[in-house]
């Protein structure tokens, strides 16, 4: 089983993706062979800034390592340093239907927004299906908001094969030079409270980063937006987005416990600020050192990148000479 993903570089991790994402990629590295990629093509969209497209692009390789990426059981590569998806993305826009991609969930709604929408965005979905398809993915976990995205690959795998391959048969995905990935979605995907109590997000400026220094931490957390409900007073936890961010890290009995400091009052919103603090570095005080380490040895991390694009361009370039051929370039 082949298992596909990427994490585009547009900032630092927070909470919200680890829990939303990171966690569950890094879960299934041990069930197949996993493909990794930082996707700094699709970043180019929103990152103007060269020194800046660097630091994101290598930062998202060292948190993937720090948390737990495994280099000897996976694959992990730049984007950009496999030429062979750029190509493959040019050959699949030529049988992409202009409706299908009008229809797009990220083009709609920034056209609703009124923003100045470019190619970069508009062919997003082709470039992320390009991702997909050149490594013949099994499996692509995403979350149910990308499954949009998963069904035009599917599609555009289809018409492919059907343009160009006589034996393809779409009933069973046989005879084509394109492999139809099937996608897992991520059903308990965790829908994690920002510190203003919408779902973090960086657009939001919400957010508790992983990788931020220990006093940034604490002040992300120390600003949880809480209620004004006296010290004494009996509080309600499922109406507290810091005990939202605390069933993220409790096991259930410990959970169970604080539920129940909170019903009983006498203990204010700081003391579970604090215990949320505490949770968190017991949860990544480890990878933080991680990273440190890593950020230290950057030979490492750079090897780590060239051997995973050699392997990724190998397999993907079997997948291109496939297409290549059925349709005559080659």
């Amino acid at each position: 089983m082949r298992i596909l993903s990427g994490v585009k570089a547009t900032g630092r991790p927070h909470l919200g993706n680890y829990f939303g994402a990171i966690r569950q990629f890094l879960e299934l590295q041990s069930q197949g062979e996993g493909f990794y990629f930082v996707a700094d093509l699709h970043a180019l969209d929103l990152v103007r800034d060269a020194e800046k497209m660097r630091e994101y692009a290598l930062g998202v390789a060292l948190d993937y390592l720090a948390l737990g990426l495994d280099p000897e059981h996976c694959t992990l590569f730049m984007q950009s340093q496999v030429p062979e998806v750029s190509e493959l993305m040019w050959v699949l826009g030529s049988v992409t239907p202009m409706g299908q991609l009008q229809r797009a969930h990220g083009y709609k709604d920034a056209a609703a927004k009124g923003k100045e929408v470019d190619f970069g965005l508009f062919a997003y979905p082709v470039l992320m299906a390009a991702d997909i398809l050149l490594y013949r993915s099994n499996v692509v976990p995403v979350g149910k908001d990308q499954k949009q995205h998963l069904e035009l690959t599917r599609d555009l795998a289809v018409k492919f094969n059907l343009t160009y391959c006589k034996d393809f048969d779409p009933e069973t995905g046989e005879g084509g030079a394109l492999a139809l990935p099937e996608g897992h979605i991520l059903d308990d995907v965790a829908v994690v409270p920002g510190t203003d109590g919408r779902k973090m997000s960086k657009s939001y400026d919400n957010t508790i980063q992983l990788f931020a220094s220990d006093k940034q931490v604490k002040k992300s957390i120390m600003r949880v937006v809480t209620d004004s409900t006296p010290v004494e007073d009996a509080k309600d936890p499922e109406n507290c987005n810091v005990y939202g961010l605390l069933k993220l890290f409790l096991a259930d009995a410990a959970l169970a416990e604080v539920a129940d400091q909170y019903r009983a009052g006498g203990t204010g919103y700081g003391a579970f600020k604090t215990r949320l603090l505490d949770a968190f570095h017991t949860q990544f005080d480890a990878a933080r050192m991680r990273r440190q380490e890593l950020l230290e040895n950057l030979d490492y991390v750079h090897e780590v990148l060239r051997k995973g694009a050699a392997r990724a361009r190998e397999v993907g370039g079997e997948v291109l000479a496939d297409v290549q051929r059925a349709c005559g370039l080659r």
